[in-house]
């Protein structure tokens, strides 16, 4: 609050409200002592007081002088890496030999991401029946490369389907952070999915998002012919293969019709991730968001001025204790005649 114009500035050092109270109980106290005085030398000791209740008041209010000065800001990336934990991403149709989990794509595209975009921070919001933040914005690439390396499906038993819009309020509340943190920041999304739904409902758009987004993609997991999925069960048990309801061993099939909508949403480009091949020019596309930028803003710096006020305070605290030693050696002369 600057109300003693240009340059100058009250910053109160306990806050105005505690600040404003102890100086009307002091104010009081020291105009009912006035009003008490019956001689000259106790009025003058009266208003030598409230002038000091004054100047502490002043010197609470945190009087400073205000300058500004020029910081160097730096921007970097902010990735974060969207990734579907559900049964499906078991299935077993990916890769060179078309027999492997998606999730092993999906653990593979990670890593060699997050080597492709160096100098950032990387966030992993993974999603099954619900979605949570599994790694926060961190610099840490190595922290993305151990989740990545521990990246399991959601316990088969606890499965409850999936809708593809699990994971926006998840998303957008990471995003929005990151705007109001470091809005000089590229926002980078990365988006791993097979597409299936298999929850009944309209799923909610992501394109409340897009503004806030400055590339990235959505990447697309398994085949138009599918594959069986294994279950995950922790614990030592022998996992066997999902079955459909007519006992049969399920198999999920890609949706890439969802996927794609998803991109459109977020406008990113769709990308079908069939084996390890091709990341890199992927990762090219968003390349030149991520090259830390420098810049320049102007920066308020208050300084306290309170040495003049302190100066003033301790002439009045000397004259105090004189007036103190003035009265107590009268005291002790007449209780000597005494």
């Amino acid at each position: 609050m600057n109300i003693l114009g240009e340059g100058l500035a009250w910053h109160s050092l306990i806050g105005w409200g505690w600040l404003l109270a102890g100086i009307a109980v002091m104010l009081w106290l020291g105009t009912r002592g006035l009003m008490a005085a019956r001689s000259r030398p106790e009025r003058v000791g009266a208003v030598r007081r409230l002038g000091m209740v004054l100047v502490i008041g002043v010197i609470g209010a945190g009087p400073s002088a205000t300058s500004t000065t020029v910081e160097t800001t730096q921007s970097a990336a902010d990735v974060f890496f969207v990734v579907d934990r559900t049964g499906s991403m078991a299935a077993e149709d990916w890769g060179d030999s078309g027999e492997e989990p998606r999730l092993d794509g999906v653990r593979h595209d990670i890593v060699e991401l997050t080597k492709a975009i160096p100098d950032a921070r990387y966030s992993v919001i993974g999603f099954d029946s619900v979605a949570t933040r599994q790694l926060p914005l961190t610099w840490d690439a190595r922290a993305v490369e151990a989740w990545s390396q521990t990246l399991t499906q959601e316990i088969s038993r606890f499965s409850r389907g999936s809708l593809l819009d699990r994971p926006l309020d998840e998303l957008a509340a990471a995003l929005t952070a990151s705007v109001e943190a470091n809005p000089e920041n590229s926002r980078i999304v990365y988006f791993f999915s097979d597409g299936e739904e298999t929850v009944p409902g309209e799923r909610r758009s992501y394109a409340a998002l897009a503004e806030m987004i400055d590339g990235g993609a959505v990447l697309g997991y398994g085949t138009p012919d599918g594959g069986p999925m294994l279950e995950y069960v922790p614990g030592g048990e022998e996992p066997g293969y999902i079955r459909d309801p007519d006992g049969g061993e399920a198999v999920s099939v890609i949706d890439e019709s969802v996927l794609q909508d998803i991109a459109g949403e977020l406008q990113l480009t769709y990308a079908h991730r069939d084996s390890s091949e091709n990341l890199t020019a992927l990762a090219g596309e968003v390349k030149a968001l991520t090259v830390i930028g420098t810049g320049e803003r102007e920066k308020a710096v208050h300084t306290p001025v309170v040495w003049p006020l302190a100066l003033v305070l301790a002439v009045l605290l000397a004259w105090e204790a004189a007036a103190w030693a003035v009265a107590a050696g009268r005291a002790r002369k007449v209780s000597s005649r005494g």
